[in-house]
Protein backbone atom coordinates (compact mmCIF):
# COMPACT_ATOMS: atom_id res chain seq x y z
CA UNK A 1 0.00 0.00 0.00
CA UNK A 2 2.61 2.51 0.71
CA UNK A 3 4.25 1.58 -3.00
CA UNK A 4 0.70 3.08 -4.49
CA UNK A 5 0.57 5.97 -1.65
CA UNK A 6 3.88 7.00 -2.98
CA UNK A 7 2.78 6.48 -6.53
CA UNK A 8 -0.36 8.44 -6.29
CA UNK A 9 1.38 11.12 -4.81
CA UNK A 10 4.25 11.33 -7.07
CA UNK A 11 1.83 11.81 -9.97
CA UNK A 12 -0.52 13.77 -8.32
CA UNK A 13 2.69 16.16 -7.12
CA UNK A 14 4.19 16.95 -10.55
CA UNK A 15 0.87 17.49 -12.28
CA UNK A 16 0.35 19.82 -9.48
CA UNK A 17 2.99 22.12 -10.09
CA UNK A 18 3.00 22.01 -13.80
CA UNK A 19 -0.71 23.83 -13.68
CA UNK A 20 0.41 25.76 -10.80
CA UNK A 21 2.94 26.99 -12.51
CA UNK A 22 1.24 27.83 -15.71
CA UNK A 23 -1.66 29.18 -14.43
CA UNK A 24 0.18 31.51 -11.91
CA UNK A 25 2.14 32.61 -15.59
CA UNK A 26 -1.19 33.46 -16.90
CA UNK A 27 -2.71 35.90 -13.77
CA UNK A 28 0.73 37.49 -13.20
CA UNK A 29 0.67 38.66 -17.59
CA UNK A 30 -3.22 39.53 -16.14
CA UNK A 31 -2.36 41.65 -13.57
CA UNK A 32 0.78 42.94 -15.47
CA UNK A 33 -1.92 44.30 -18.09
CA UNK A 34 -4.29 45.39 -15.71
CA UNK A 35 -1.06 47.73 -14.37
CA UNK A 36 0.19 48.35 -17.65
CA UNK A 37 -0.38 52.10 -17.61
CA UNK A 38 1.57 52.29 -13.83
CA UNK A 39 4.77 50.45 -15.61
CA UNK A 40 5.11 50.96 -19.03
CA UNK A 41 7.12 54.46 -20.18
CA UNK A 42 8.02 55.53 -16.19
CA UNK A 43 12.12 54.91 -16.54
CA UNK A 44 11.24 51.74 -13.97
CA UNK A 45 14.46 49.68 -13.79
CA UNK A 46 14.53 46.00 -13.48
CA UNK A 47 14.08 45.79 -10.00
CA UNK A 48 11.46 47.81 -9.41
CA UNK A 49 9.35 45.81 -12.14
CA UNK A 50 10.40 42.49 -10.62
CA UNK A 51 9.43 43.80 -7.35
CA UNK A 52 6.12 45.49 -8.32
CA UNK A 53 5.18 41.62 -9.66
CA UNK A 54 6.18 39.98 -6.25
CA UNK A 55 4.23 42.33 -4.47
CA UNK A 56 1.27 41.48 -6.85
CA UNK A 57 1.56 38.06 -6.93
CA UNK A 58 0.06 36.84 -3.42
CA UNK A 59 -3.12 38.31 -4.23
CA UNK A 60 -3.66 36.21 -7.13
CA UNK A 61 -2.91 33.32 -5.45
CA UNK A 62 -6.32 32.50 -4.14
CA UNK A 63 -7.41 32.28 -7.83
CA UNK A 64 -4.75 30.09 -8.70
CA UNK A 65 -4.49 27.78 -5.98
CA UNK A 66 -8.14 25.96 -5.78
CA UNK A 67 -8.07 26.11 -10.32
CA UNK A 68 -4.52 24.31 -10.10
CA UNK A 69 -6.24 21.41 -7.20
CA UNK A 70 -9.29 21.22 -9.75
CA UNK A 71 -7.06 21.06 -12.60
CA UNK A 72 -5.05 18.70 -10.95
CA UNK A 73 -7.05 16.39 -9.66
CA UNK A 74 -8.77 16.11 -13.24
CA UNK A 75 -6.23 15.25 -14.49
CA UNK A 76 -4.64 12.92 -12.37
CA UNK A 77 -7.64 10.56 -11.61
CA UNK A 78 -8.35 11.28 -15.38
CA UNK A 79 -5.44 9.19 -16.41
CA UNK A 80 -5.66 7.04 -14.36
CA UNK A 81 -8.96 5.33 -14.86
CA UNK A 82 -7.96 6.25 -18.72
CA UNK A 83 -5.05 3.51 -18.62
CA UNK A 84 -7.02 1.04 -16.38
CA UNK A 85 -5.36 1.76 -13.17
CA UNK A 86 -7.93 2.09 -11.25
CA UNK A 87 -9.45 -1.32 -12.83
CA UNK A 88 -6.48 -3.26 -11.74
CA UNK A 89 -6.60 -1.36 -7.84
CA UNK A 90 -10.19 -2.43 -7.40
CA UNK A 91 -9.49 -5.82 -8.75
CA UNK A 92 -6.86 -5.86 -5.97
CA UNK A 93 -9.39 -4.92 -3.39
CA UNK A 94 -8.23 -1.48 -3.73
CA UNK A 95 -11.46 1.01 -3.56
CA UNK A 96 -11.55 4.86 -4.80
CA UNK A 97 -11.60 6.34 -0.86
CA UNK A 98 -8.42 4.11 -0.09
CA UNK A 99 -6.83 5.32 -3.16
CA UNK A 100 -7.61 9.22 -2.26
CA UNK A 101 -6.08 8.88 1.21
CA UNK A 102 -2.61 9.84 0.78
CA UNK A 103 -4.07 12.45 -0.99
CA UNK A 104 -6.43 13.53 1.23
CA UNK A 105 -3.59 14.09 3.60
CA UNK A 106 -1.64 15.88 0.94
CA UNK A 107 -4.64 18.58 0.36
CA UNK A 108 -5.33 18.54 4.06
CA UNK A 109 -1.94 20.43 4.19
CA UNK A 110 -1.92 22.41 1.43
CA UNK A 111 -5.33 23.84 2.95
CA UNK A 112 -3.46 24.61 6.66
CA UNK A 113 -0.77 26.22 4.71
CA UNK A 114 -3.61 28.27 2.68
CA UNK A 115 -4.94 29.89 5.25
CA UNK A 116 -1.65 30.47 6.98
CA UNK A 117 -0.56 31.95 3.83
CA UNK A 118 -3.91 34.23 3.56
CA UNK A 119 -3.61 34.88 7.16
CA UNK A 120 -0.24 36.24 6.95
CA UNK A 121 1.16 37.09 3.85
CA UNK A 122 -1.80 38.64 1.80
CA UNK A 123 -2.24 40.97 4.27
CA UNK A 124 1.80 42.05 4.28
CA UNK A 125 1.87 41.58 0.33
CA UNK A 126 -1.05 43.60 0.27
CA UNK A 127 0.30 46.39 2.39
CA UNK A 128 3.63 46.72 0.25
CA UNK A 129 2.11 46.19 -2.89
CA UNK A 130 -0.53 49.89 -2.36
CA UNK A 131 2.57 51.42 -0.66
CA UNK A 132 5.13 50.17 -3.11
CA UNK A 133 2.51 51.92 -6.11
CA UNK A 134 2.46 55.19 -4.12
CA UNK A 135 5.65 55.58 -3.50
CA UNK A 136 6.41 54.92 -7.18
CA UNK A 137 5.38 58.50 -8.11
CA UNK A 138 6.22 59.90 -4.59
CA UNK A 139 10.04 58.51 -4.05
CA UNK A 140 10.46 59.35 -8.29
CA UNK A 141 7.89 61.51 -9.25
CA UNK A 142 8.81 61.86 -13.14
CA UNK A 143 7.90 58.20 -13.07
CA UNK A 144 3.93 59.16 -12.56
CA UNK A 145 4.48 61.49 -16.14
CA UNK A 146 6.08 59.61 -19.29
CA UNK A 147 7.43 61.63 -22.03
CA UNK A 148 5.66 62.66 -25.19
CA UNK A 149 2.17 61.26 -24.21
CA UNK A 150 -0.58 62.42 -22.00
CA UNK A 151 -0.75 60.66 -18.38
CA UNK A 152 -3.56 60.88 -16.21
CA UNK A 153 -2.31 61.95 -12.59
CA UNK A 154 -5.10 62.72 -10.14
CA UNK A 155 -7.47 65.59 -11.61
CA UNK A 156 -4.43 66.41 -14.20
CA UNK A 157 -3.70 64.72 -17.67
CA UNK A 158 0.17 65.82 -17.78
CA UNK A 159 2.24 65.57 -20.95
CA UNK A 160 6.27 66.63 -21.17
CA UNK A 161 8.47 66.83 -24.08
CA UNK A 162 11.18 66.27 -22.35
CA UNK A 163 12.76 64.95 -18.56
CA UNK A 164 15.73 65.76 -17.09
CA UNK A 165 17.78 66.09 -14.10
CA UNK A 166 18.08 64.02 -10.75
CA UNK A 167 15.33 61.50 -11.18
CA UNK A 168 13.66 63.66 -14.30
CA UNK A 169 12.34 65.95 -11.70
CA UNK A 170 13.02 68.57 -14.22
CA UNK A 171 10.43 68.94 -17.21
CA UNK A 172 10.55 70.35 -20.28
CA UNK A 173 7.62 71.81 -22.62
CA UNK A 174 4.71 71.04 -20.48
CA UNK A 175 1.19 70.96 -21.42
CA UNK A 176 -1.78 69.85 -18.45
CA UNK A 177 -5.54 69.61 -19.23
CA UNK A 178 -7.56 69.83 -15.99
CA UNK A 179 -10.27 66.96 -15.65
CA UNK A 180 -13.65 68.52 -15.77
CA UNK A 181 -16.89 66.05 -15.04
CA UNK A 182 -18.02 63.47 -16.81
CA UNK A 183 -19.82 65.10 -20.71
CA UNK A 184 -18.50 68.83 -20.16
CA UNK A 185 -15.01 67.95 -21.64
CA UNK A 186 -11.70 69.86 -20.71
CA UNK A 187 -12.35 73.15 -20.25
CA UNK A 188 -8.37 74.39 -18.58
CA UNK A 189 -5.32 74.14 -20.35
CA UNK A 190 -2.12 74.70 -18.90
CA UNK A 191 0.87 75.65 -21.00
CA UNK A 192 4.64 76.24 -19.49
CA UNK A 193 8.30 76.48 -21.18
CA UNK A 194 9.42 74.59 -18.26
CA UNK A 195 8.59 73.01 -14.60
CA UNK A 196 9.98 71.20 -11.38
CA UNK A 197 8.45 68.26 -9.95
CA UNK A 198 8.76 68.21 -5.84
CA UNK A 199 7.17 65.00 -3.35
CA UNK A 200 7.66 63.81 0.10
CA UNK A 201 7.62 60.55 1.17
CA UNK A 202 5.38 61.45 4.22
CA UNK A 203 2.97 63.18 1.90
CA UNK A 204 0.48 61.83 -0.66
CA UNK A 205 0.68 65.50 -2.55
CA UNK A 206 3.01 65.72 -5.44
CA UNK A 207 3.86 69.68 -5.99
CA UNK A 208 4.33 70.91 -9.81
CA UNK A 209 6.07 74.12 -9.80
CA UNK A 210 5.50 75.42 -13.59
CA UNK A 211 7.55 78.53 -15.01
CA UNK A 212 6.95 81.07 -17.60
CA UNK A 213 3.39 79.73 -19.04
CA UNK A 214 0.01 81.02 -19.81
CA UNK A 215 -3.66 79.50 -18.58
CA UNK A 216 -6.67 78.94 -20.65
CA UNK A 217 -10.30 77.92 -19.60
CA UNK A 218 -13.35 78.56 -21.75
CA UNK A 219 -16.25 80.21 -20.19
CA UNK A 220 -19.73 79.43 -20.15
CA UNK A 221 -22.16 82.60 -20.41
CA UNK A 222 -25.09 82.23 -18.86
CA UNK A 223 -27.12 82.87 -21.50
CA UNK A 224 -26.95 80.40 -24.41
CA UNK A 225 -27.00 82.55 -27.57
CA UNK A 226 -23.76 84.09 -25.58
CA UNK A 227 -22.47 80.62 -25.70
CA UNK A 228 -22.02 80.43 -29.46
CA UNK A 229 -19.10 82.76 -29.02
CA UNK A 230 -17.22 80.39 -27.11
CA UNK A 231 -15.06 82.78 -25.08
CA UNK A 232 -12.65 81.74 -22.81
CA UNK A 233 -9.87 83.20 -20.23
CA UNK A 234 -6.44 83.80 -20.76
CA UNK A 235 -3.51 84.94 -18.55
CA UNK A 236 0.38 84.29 -18.08
CA UNK A 237 2.17 83.48 -15.70
CA UNK A 238 5.78 83.52 -14.12
CA UNK A 239 5.40 81.13 -11.24
CA UNK A 240 2.47 78.62 -11.00
CA UNK A 241 2.30 75.85 -8.41
CA UNK A 242 0.11 73.15 -8.49
CA UNK A 243 -0.43 70.27 -5.91
CA UNK A 244 -1.92 67.14 -7.29
CA UNK A 245 -3.43 64.47 -4.83
CA UNK A 246 -1.33 60.78 -5.27
CA UNK A 247 -4.01 58.86 -2.83
CA UNK A 248 -6.48 57.94 -5.58
CA UNK A 249 -3.42 55.40 -6.91
CA UNK A 250 -4.04 53.30 -4.10
CA UNK A 251 -8.10 53.02 -5.03
CA UNK A 252 -7.61 50.78 -8.50
CA UNK A 253 -7.75 46.99 -6.99
CA UNK A 254 -8.02 43.99 -8.88
CA UNK A 255 -10.97 42.31 -6.50
CA UNK A 256 -12.75 45.42 -5.59
CA UNK A 257 -15.29 43.41 -2.93
CA UNK A 258 -14.82 46.15 -0.32
CA UNK A 259 -15.30 50.07 0.60
CA UNK A 260 -11.80 50.54 1.01
CA UNK A 261 -8.77 48.69 0.79
CA UNK A 262 -7.69 48.30 4.59
CA UNK A 263 -9.50 45.24 5.24
CA UNK A 264 -7.50 43.81 2.54
CA UNK A 265 -4.05 44.18 5.16
CA UNK A 266 -5.47 43.01 7.80
CA UNK A 267 -5.28 39.32 9.46
CA UNK A 268 -7.89 37.34 11.82
CA UNK A 269 -7.10 38.86 15.03
CA UNK A 270 -6.51 42.38 13.54
CA UNK A 271 -10.09 42.04 11.94
CA UNK A 272 -11.46 40.76 14.71
CA UNK A 273 -10.31 44.02 16.31
CA UNK A 274 -11.28 46.42 13.73
CA UNK A 275 -14.66 44.98 13.62
CA UNK A 276 -15.44 45.30 17.63
CA UNK A 277 -14.54 48.75 17.39
CA UNK A 278 -16.94 49.49 13.94
CA UNK A 279 -19.91 47.62 15.91
CA UNK A 280 -18.90 49.74 18.93
CA UNK A 281 -18.99 52.88 17.04
CA UNK A 282 -21.76 52.45 14.80
CA UNK A 283 -23.81 51.17 17.74
CA UNK A 284 -23.31 54.83 19.88
CA UNK A 285 -23.95 56.94 16.79
CA UNK A 286 -27.55 55.14 16.38
CA UNK A 287 -27.71 55.91 20.27
CA UNK A 288 -26.46 59.26 20.11
CA UNK A 289 -29.09 59.83 16.81
CA UNK A 290 -32.24 58.53 18.26
CA UNK A 291 -31.75 60.67 21.10
CA UNK A 292 -31.00 63.78 19.30
CA UNK A 293 -34.05 63.14 17.09
CA UNK A 294 -36.07 62.44 19.82
CA UNK A 295 -35.42 65.48 21.52
CA UNK A 296 -35.48 67.52 18.49
CA UNK A 297 -39.03 66.41 17.73
CA UNK A 298 -40.16 66.39 21.33
CA UNK A 299 -40.88 62.68 22.07
CA UNK A 300 -40.38 63.37 25.75
CA UNK A 301 -42.93 65.72 25.61
CA UNK A 302 -45.31 63.62 23.28
CA UNK A 303 -44.78 60.29 26.04
CA UNK A 304 -45.64 62.79 28.93
CA UNK A 305 -48.68 64.34 27.63
CA UNK A 306 -49.72 61.16 26.59
CA UNK A 307 -49.94 59.90 30.38
CA UNK A 308 -51.51 62.78 31.63
CA UNK A 309 -54.15 61.77 28.62
CA UNK A 310 -54.60 58.28 30.21
CA UNK A 311 -54.89 59.47 33.44
CA UNK A 312 -57.72 62.54 32.70
CA UNK A 313 -59.29 61.19 30.01
CA UNK A 314 -59.90 64.10 28.32
CA UNK A 315 -58.87 65.60 24.52
CA UNK A 316 -56.73 68.54 24.50
CA UNK A 317 -58.46 71.55 22.98
CA UNK A 318 -57.22 72.40 19.51
CA UNK A 319 -54.87 74.91 20.12
CA UNK A 320 -54.75 77.01 16.68
CA UNK A 321 -58.41 77.90 17.27
CA UNK A 322 -57.00 80.23 19.54
CA UNK A 323 -54.53 82.06 16.92
CA UNK A 324 -55.46 84.60 14.29
CA UNK A 325 -54.82 83.22 10.37
CA UNK A 326 -51.55 84.66 10.06
CA UNK A 327 -50.37 82.92 13.02
CA UNK A 328 -51.57 79.81 12.38
CA UNK A 329 -49.92 80.04 8.47
CA UNK A 330 -46.79 80.92 10.55
CA UNK A 331 -47.40 78.10 12.72
CA UNK A 332 -48.15 75.29 10.23
CA UNK A 333 -45.21 76.75 7.93
CA UNK A 334 -42.60 76.31 10.80
CA UNK A 335 -43.99 72.77 11.90
CA UNK A 336 -43.43 71.69 8.26
CA UNK A 337 -40.03 73.08 7.66
CA UNK A 338 -39.28 71.20 10.92
CA UNK A 339 -40.50 67.96 9.59
CA UNK A 340 -38.31 68.68 6.85
CA UNK A 341 -35.38 69.44 8.28
CA UNK A 342 -35.38 66.26 10.51
CA UNK A 343 -36.30 64.18 7.40
CA UNK A 344 -33.11 65.43 6.29
CA UNK A 345 -30.99 64.70 8.96
CA UNK A 346 -32.25 60.85 8.78
CA UNK A 347 -31.92 60.71 5.65
CA UNK A 348 -27.95 61.97 5.56
CA UNK A 349 -27.91 59.40 8.53
CA UNK A 350 -29.23 56.71 7.08
CA UNK A 351 -26.40 57.42 4.14
CA UNK A 352 -23.83 57.52 6.82
CA UNK A 353 -24.78 54.76 8.53
CA UNK A 354 -25.56 52.47 5.41
CA UNK A 355 -21.84 53.62 4.28
CA UNK A 356 -20.47 52.33 7.79
CA UNK A 357 -22.57 49.07 7.32
CA UNK A 358 -21.02 48.56 4.25
CA UNK A 359 -17.40 49.01 5.83
CA UNK A 360 -18.38 46.43 8.28
CA UNK A 361 -19.48 43.80 6.19
CA UNK A 362 -16.20 44.17 3.65
CA UNK A 363 -14.41 43.55 6.78
CA UNK A 364 -16.53 40.28 7.89
CA UNK A 365 -15.92 39.06 3.90
CA UNK A 366 -12.26 39.76 4.23
CA UNK A 367 -12.75 37.52 7.37
CA UNK A 368 -14.38 34.85 5.77
CA UNK A 369 -11.86 34.63 2.63
CA UNK A 370 -9.27 33.90 4.88
CA UNK A 371 -11.33 30.49 5.68
CA UNK A 372 -13.20 29.96 2.24
CA UNK A 373 -9.42 29.41 0.24
CA UNK A 374 -8.96 26.75 2.52
CA UNK A 375 -12.22 24.67 2.30
CA UNK A 376 -12.22 25.70 -1.54
CA UNK A 377 -9.06 23.20 -1.62
CA UNK A 378 -10.73 20.58 0.04
CA UNK A 379 -13.95 21.06 -2.81
CA UNK A 380 -12.26 21.54 -6.04
CA UNK A 381 -10.01 18.20 -5.01
CA UNK A 382 -13.53 16.34 -4.15
CA UNK A 383 -14.93 17.38 -7.34
CA UNK A 384 -11.75 17.50 -9.24
CA UNK A 385 -10.45 13.74 -8.22
CA UNK A 386 -14.07 11.62 -9.06
CA UNK A 387 -15.29 13.76 -11.59
CA UNK A 388 -11.56 12.19 -13.75
CA UNK A 389 -12.43 8.85 -12.39
CA UNK A 390 -15.74 9.03 -14.40
CA UNK A 391 -14.76 10.63 -17.54
CA UNK A 392 -11.68 8.81 -17.61
CA UNK A 393 -10.21 11.24 -20.00
CA UNK A 394 -6.80 12.48 -18.82
CA UNK A 395 -4.49 15.32 -20.38
CA UNK A 396 -5.36 18.66 -21.39
CA UNK A 397 -8.36 18.33 -23.47
CA UNK A 398 -11.53 17.57 -22.10
CA UNK A 399 -10.54 18.63 -18.15
CA UNK A 400 -9.25 21.86 -18.98
CA UNK A 401 -12.97 22.16 -20.22
CA UNK A 402 -14.55 20.81 -17.34
CA UNK A 403 -12.24 22.45 -14.82
CA UNK A 404 -12.63 26.22 -16.51
CA UNK A 405 -16.51 25.85 -16.37
CA UNK A 406 -16.44 24.73 -13.04
CA UNK A 407 -13.98 27.18 -11.71
CA UNK A 408 -15.80 30.02 -13.77
CA UNK A 409 -19.26 29.02 -12.08
CA UNK A 410 -17.83 28.87 -8.49
CA UNK A 411 -15.85 32.19 -9.13
CA UNK A 412 -18.83 33.97 -10.52
CA UNK A 413 -21.03 32.49 -7.24
CA UNK A 414 -18.26 33.59 -4.76
CA UNK A 415 -18.07 37.15 -7.04
CA UNK A 416 -22.17 37.46 -6.63
CA UNK A 417 -22.41 36.86 -3.49
CA UNK A 418 -19.56 39.48 -1.87
CA UNK A 419 -21.06 42.24 -3.88
CA UNK A 420 -24.80 41.63 -2.62
CA UNK A 421 -23.38 40.68 0.66
CA UNK A 422 -21.36 44.12 0.29
CA UNK A 423 -24.67 46.20 -0.66
CA UNK A 424 -26.52 44.63 2.76
CA UNK A 425 -28.78 42.85 0.85
CA UNK A 426 -27.22 39.30 2.12
CA UNK A 427 -25.72 38.04 5.03
CA UNK A 428 -21.89 38.67 4.97
CA UNK A 429 -21.64 35.01 6.00
CA UNK A 430 -23.75 33.63 3.40
CA UNK A 431 -22.40 35.37 0.84
CA UNK A 432 -18.71 34.48 1.20
CA UNK A 433 -19.48 30.46 1.54
CA UNK A 434 -22.57 31.03 -1.15
CA UNK A 435 -20.10 29.20 -3.88
CA UNK A 436 -19.11 26.37 -1.54
CA UNK A 437 -22.67 26.05 -0.19
CA UNK A 438 -23.80 25.51 -4.01
CA UNK A 439 -21.53 23.47 -5.09
CA UNK A 440 -20.44 20.96 -1.62
CA UNK A 441 -23.57 19.06 -3.02
CA UNK A 442 -21.80 18.51 -6.40
CA UNK A 443 -18.80 17.59 -4.67
CA UNK A 444 -21.01 14.87 -2.64
CA UNK A 445 -22.76 13.38 -5.48
CA UNK A 446 -19.82 12.95 -7.78
CA UNK A 447 -17.84 11.09 -5.24
CA UNK A 448 -20.62 8.61 -4.51
CA UNK A 449 -21.22 7.95 -8.04
CA UNK A 450 -17.45 7.21 -8.28
CA UNK A 451 -17.22 5.01 -5.55
CA UNK A 452 -19.93 3.25 -6.71
CA UNK A 453 -19.11 3.38 -10.42
CA UNK A 454 -21.95 4.83 -11.26
CA UNK A 455 -21.24 7.47 -14.48
CA UNK A 456 -21.56 10.94 -14.66
CA UNK A 457 -25.14 10.92 -16.75
CA UNK A 458 -27.27 7.01 -16.95
CA UNK A 459 -28.40 7.98 -20.51
CA UNK A 460 -30.68 4.68 -20.64
CA UNK A 461 -32.92 6.51 -18.09
CA UNK A 462 -33.22 9.60 -20.22
CA UNK A 463 -33.42 8.30 -23.05
CA UNK A 464 -36.12 5.32 -22.15
CA UNK A 465 -39.12 7.58 -22.58
CA UNK A 466 -38.17 8.89 -25.72
CA UNK A 467 -37.85 5.39 -26.96
CA UNK A 468 -41.35 4.57 -26.08
CA UNK A 469 -42.51 7.64 -27.24
CA UNK A 470 -40.98 6.72 -30.66
CA UNK A 471 -41.98 2.88 -30.65
CA UNK A 472 -45.87 4.16 -30.42
CA UNK A 473 -45.42 6.55 -33.61
CA UNK A 474 -43.33 4.06 -35.13
CA UNK A 475 -44.22 0.57 -34.09
CA UNK A 476 -41.97 -2.30 -35.70
CA UNK A 477 -42.84 -4.47 -38.26
CA UNK A 478 -43.83 -7.98 -37.47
Amino acid sequence: MKILDKYLLKTFLSTFLMVFIILLFIFILQSVWLFIAELAGKDLDFPMVIKFLLFAIPRIIPLVLPLSVLLSSIMTFGNLAENYEFAAMKSAGISLQRAMRSLIIFITILSIVAFTFANNVIPYAEYKFINFRRNIAQLKPAMAIAEGQFSDVGLYSIKVNKKSGVNGNTLTGITIHKKSPVGEGNKTVIKAKNGLLISSEQSNTLQMVLNDGYYYEDVIPKKYEDRIKVPFAKSSFKKYNINIDLSKLNKVDVNNESVSNTNTMLNISELNYTLDSLHKNMKTEVLSFSENINQRIGMQRIIKNDLVFNKTKTLPSNLLSKYSNDKKLNILNFAISNIENNLLSISVTNSELEFKQKNINGHILAFYDKFVIAFACFLMFFIGAPLGAIIRKGGLGLPIVFAVLIFITFHFINTFGKRISQENQLSPFLGAWMSTLILLPLAILLTYRATNDIGLINMDIIMAPFQKIYQKIFPPSK
